[in-house]
Order: C-alpha cells, then structure tokens, then sequence
C-alpha cells in the first residue's frame, strides 16, 4: 500500500436488504424509508455511528484521492489493484474500444437493469489511460474524461392542483406545479418545476390539467405536457404574477439580454430589499461550495431570518456576540452543545481563499469557475475589491475586463464592505515555479497540437488567466495558424506573440 492511500467509491443499499430493513422498522415501530438511495443516505447521516453501522449497506470502490504512488497506469488498473486490497468492485465494469461498443454495453445494462439487487441510473463512460484523464483535465468539478449516459427516466401521470411561485437569490421567477402526489421510480414527487412563464404557455399547462411527468435524471421532476383528453371544463389558465409575491409585492420585470431582445426570465426588481432574495442569498452564502458552514443549513437560516437574527452575512459573524440577548440554545432542537459546534463552524470559516468568497457573494454569472479565473486575474481581494467599486462607478475599460459582473451597486457594496471587515480572505494560490502565473494569456487561430479547451485548462492550471479579447494587459497572445485580428491588435498593442511551440517551451512542456 501507498503511505498515502484515499479510496473513493460509492455506498449503496441492495434492494433486497432495503425490504429487510423496513419490515425490521415497522416491527420497531420505525421510520419507513421510501426508497434504497434514501436509506443508504439517511444511514449516513445519523448523529450515532452505531445505527450507520447496524444498516446493511454496501460499498462499491472505484475511484481515488490522495495517493503518495499510483500502483497502475490506467483507471482499470486501479480498480483491479482495489479489488486485489480486498475492497468490493462492480463485476460489470468492461473495457471498450469503441463507440459502438460503448452503446452496446448501455444498452445490455440498461436490460439487465431490472434484475440487478441495487439501483442505477445509467453508465458512466471513462477514458482508461490515466496520463490522458491528466491532460485532458476537468471543467470547474467535472471531469473532461468521463461522461454519464443515463437511462430513460421514469415517468408518471398525475394532477396539477396550483401553480406556485419561487424567487431565487438573483430575483428570478420559477413557476412550480403542486402535484396530486405520485410515486416515480421510487420516490414519491408533489412538485415538479414548469421553468418560466414562455414554458407554461408552450404546454398549455393549466391548474386542474392531468400531466405526464419524469425525473430527469431519475432526480428532478419536470413536466412532459398535459394529457388533452383529460383536461376538465374547470382547468384554469394561470395568470404570470406582475409584482413579486413578496410582503412588498415589487413590481416583476422581464429581463434583456445583451443584444437588446427579452429573456425567459421575469425577475423581481427589489433585489435586497426582496426577503425571499436575501434569504436565498444567504443560503447560497452558508453553502457546500461557499462558505461551507456545518450546521447551518436551509432550515436554520430561515428560521434566523424570520427571527431578525440574520439579515445580512455579515451577520452570521456576529451572531455568537449577540447569542446573550438571543439565546439560542432556548430554542426547540438546540442545547448547549449543537450552539457551541455552530460557533465553531462560522469561527472556523473567518478565513477564506478569494475564490470561494468570491462564489459566495452569489453574483448572477459568476459560478465557482468563473469566480477561481477572477481570484487568479486578480490575485488578492484588494485588487478585487478595486476592480468592483471602478465598474460601480461606470469605469467602462474595468466593466469590460470584468464582463461577467452585473450586479455591483452600492447596496451591495454596503453589504460586502461589512461582511469583509469580519473575516480574513486569503489570496488565491500561484502555482510555484510557473513563468505564466498572474499572466494573462490570449489563444487564437487554429490550435495543431492542443485543442482550444486543453490550452484553456493547461495555463489556467499553471496560473494564468485566459482572456478571449486582447488588451492593454494582455501578456501573451498563442497565435496559431489563421490567426485574425487578436494577432494584429496584440502586435499593435506591442503584446507579446508566441507560437505553440514557444508556448509549450516558456511553460516547460
């Protein structure tokens, strides 16, 4: 064995062993569970390890982390090498050579589907030779070399009974169909989303109508369309909301693109000042992928909001301070203990590197990926912090260099301002020893030896940030063959110009 050696699989729970359990818990008196995968994952979260490990579940090993050596040079090497250290790997696994072969085995799964003791979605296809996974990377978290075909999803007739409204953190308006309940593979879906307002309309859904829906995915519930035959003389229309339905009722506004056209999208215009948009900006804010905060999920923050003890983010960092007047471990489901972890959790996040805080300002556009190329363009949250408050002056050159941000105001600057005054944000990493790190990079022309996204990923990965325009800041411009205008500007510009082979031998590669 490697010194360090991370495994990475999945837990499941076989049909079978799902039945048994749940004649153990009506017997007990227990929790019923509804499905396999909820029960593996319920099983998972319990508080006591003791109840995880009376529950008969399983565990497939078929990836890795961490690892001091690689003890074989191809993912089926590897999963050969973890059956061989004893751990449990899927018989079905096949090596294939080519697409023809690939939809043969999706299709002889997918038959086989139904007799198999456990629950699947579909095949997940995997480039074999490690040194190729390597360079050709991942977007954001997913993989470049590996790609799930799932299987038909389940579908199921029920009852629209209302139609009801959403508003995201960003102001968007989704419509939401309340369902007559209805068991789809499993699960048993009383909403199901209806996307916009042009999407009600193209399906003529209407409240009373009999649809056909699916989960896509065998995840999220959508709706397929109505059944014609099945429509009542009673089905009503729905009416799009023209205000927010908000307590301050904001008028809804239909947005504009960049080429001056509508959009799908009505969004509330009361942006913080709407509750809904605070409280899902500050669920998004308390994320995974955000601050990552344990113990302070959904539930709690709107619980927290409504009680007025947390408006902003800021707040969440001060709220320990004020826990003398608040009292929360008085409140139903807290004590001494979960109040003491909770202030752990937000004290262990008053540090946070650029990108993560930068995802976690909840800005539209700006996803996890976007926000790591702004960490690394800028480095530090007070070149950052600069860029912004020029683009909420109307500095044009900035906004242009910063294209993705649309949402900085004085409002939000307010907010962010008293938030950062609370924390400690770390500046993004350089890789060391890179020639390219902090630099900004221009690809055009026609690429010979990498594809356009494998030079995106490679300088990223090595510290760059890529850029799809020339500019005074601009440092190197890889210009291959039919390179255009962004060659002849950047030699206007005096910006360096390199070809693939110069790229490959400034990056030592």
């Amino acid at each position: 064995m490697p010194d360090v050696c991370e495994v990475r699989g999945e837990v499941y729970m076989t049909k079978s062993a799902f039945l048994a359990l749940n004649r153990r818990q009506a017997e007990a008196g227990g929790q019923i569970f509804a499905n396999p995968r909820n029960s593996a994952a319920g099983s998972l979260r319990q508080k006591d390890p003791s109840i995880t490990a009376s529950r008969p579940l399983g565990f497939f090993g078929y990836a890795w982390g961490e690892m001091s050596a690689m003890p074989a040079e191809s993912q089926s090497g590897m999963v050969k090498w973890l059956e061989s250290c004893g751990f449990k790997t899927n018989p079905l696994t096949k090596i294939c050579r080519s697409a023809d072969e690939l939809l043969a085995f999706h299709h002889q799964i997918e038959l086989q589907r139904g007799a198999l003791d456990y629950d699947i979605d579909g095949v997940v296809y995997k480039v074999d030779r490690l040194d190729w996974q390597e360079r050709l990377g991942f977007v954001s978290r997913s993989p470049r070399w590996a790609v799930a075909h799932k299987f038909p999803a389940e579908k199921a007739v029920t009852v629209v009974n209302d139609i009801e409204i959403q508003v995201g953190r960003t102001g968007a308006l989704t419509p939401v169909a309340k369902l007559e309940p209805v068991n789809v593979g499993g699960v048993v879906v009383q909403n199901a989303t209806l996307h916009n307002a042009d999407e009600i309309a193209r399906l003529d859904v209407r409240i009373g109508d009999t649809v056909r829906i699916q989960r896509a995915g065998d995840v999220i519930p959508q709706v397929l369309g109505i059944v014609p035959e099945k429509r009542s003389s009673g089905a009503k229309r729905y009416e799009f909301p023209k205000a927010c339905p908000c307590p301050l009722h904001t008028p809804v506004v239909r947005e504009i693109n960049a080429a001056g056209e509508e959009g799908v999208r009505f969004r509330c215009s009361g942006e913080f000042a709407c509750p809904f948009q605070r409280i899902e900006h500050l669920k998004h804010f308390a994320s995974r992928r955000a601050f990552d905060i344990e113990g302070l999920g959904d539930k709690q923050i709107a619980l927290f909001y409504e009680r007025g003890w947390i408006k902003e983010p800021a707040d969440i960092f001060t709220l320990e301070a004020r826990n003398a007047k608040i009292k929360l471990e008085e409140e139903e489901g807290y004590g001494e203990t979960s109040v003491r972890n909770l202030f752990q959790s937000i004290s262990a996040r008053r540090e946070i590197p650029l990108d993560r805080f930068i995802y976690a300002l909840g800005m539209r556009h700006v996803g996890d990926t976007t926000a790591l190329a702004l960490a690394r363009g800028y480095g530090g949250w007070e070149a950052f912090h600069e860029a912004c408050l020029k683009v909420a002056k109307g500095d044009e050159e900035t906004r242009a260099e910063m294209d993705t941000l649309d949402q900085i105001g004085d409002t939000v600057i307010d907010i962010v301002e008293r938030l950062t005054r609370q924390l400690e944000i770390l500046d993004a990493e350089k890789p060391k020893d890179s020639p390219v790190a902090g630099k900004t990079v221009v690809f055009t022309g026609s690429l010979e030896k990498m594809t356009r996204d494998e030079a995106k990923a490679t300088a990223e990965r090595l510290g760059a940030k890529v850029a799809g325009s020339v500019s005074k800041k601009t440092d190197y411009v890889v210009a291959g063959p039919g390179a255009g205008s962004k060659l002849e500007k950047a030699r206007e510009a005096g910006v360096t110009v390199l070809t693939e082979d110069e790229w490959f031998k400034l990056v030592g590669q």
